[in-house]
């Protein structure tokens, strides 16, 4: 299977005066394109700081980090934001949407940053909205919504630039079980569609749903393992 991340001897050191914090050690690990990964592990383990490199929004320490072939862990602050909005599509626990702006608004906003036309954006953002079941609130503002309305607008805009990983953090965090279970079926959905699935969680139910759970403590990948009750045959073998 093809990769599209390699991880080589990452760490990532954080300087606080004279102390170091070792927030990860030394990490090496492949992720194939098409798959749908948990990231798992307690509360300093080193999942946020692996999810940040991950999503260009930090730079390692040491090691290196090839996406798509292309080690972004040597590329210039201006190539990291091009490969964010390019290849990496966003899901955050607190939705990050912004009040004043539609549905749709919210949507098309990462299409600004490519130089396509606004009917463009917009037709594309309808689109995407309706994939994840909010074609009729298109024009519905972020407290118009439900909290998992708001997270389907999140995953569209994830979406919408057809990225080559979507990056899920802690998607579920805000809301109760019966929703939290609705928005992992659209995550399954989008996984089943060709996209790469990271999710970040450290609920097991939740990680459940993934194809290849990965924990992490102090730093380390403690176990890698696939998920026997999910795997189909178009995942990691």
């Amino acid at each position: 299977m093809e990769k599209i991340i390699d991880i080589q001897n990452l760490a990532k050191i954080y300087r606080m005066g004279s102390e170091e914090i070792h927030a990860l050690a030394s990490i090496s690990l492949n992720i194939n394109k098409n798959e749908y990964v948990a990231l798992m592990g307690p509360s300093g383990s080193g999942k946020s700081t692996l999810m940040n490199l991950l999503g260009c929004l930090d730079t390692s320490t040491s090691g290196d980090y090839y996406l798509n072939g292309v080690n972004v862990s040597q590329l210039t602050d201006n190539e990291l934001a091009e490969i964010r909005n390019k290849e990496i599509g966003f899901v955050f626990q607190t939705f990050n949407l912004l009040p004043r702006l539609s549905s749709l608004e919210n949507v098309a906003l990462p299409l600004i940053y490519s130089g396509m036309g606004k009917n463009d954006r917009l037709d594309r953002a309808e689109e995407v909205l309706a994939l994840v079941g909010l074609g009729d609130r298109v024009m519905h503002k972020p407290n118009e919504l439900s909290g998992g309305q708001r997270q389907r607008v999140a995953i569209a805009r994830a979406l919408v630039n057809n990225p080559a990983i979507i990056l899920a953090d802690e998607p579920t965090g805000n809301l109760d079980t019966k929703t939290s279970v609705e928005i992992m079926e659209i995550f399954e959905k989008i996984q089943a569609a060709g996209n790469t699935v990271i999710l970040v969680t450290h609920e097991p139910d939740i990680a459940e749903h993934a194809h290849r759970i990965i924990r992490l403590r102090d730093g380390l990948v403690e176990s890698d393992y696939l998920n026997k009750n999910v795997v189909t045959a178009g995942s990691r073998q």
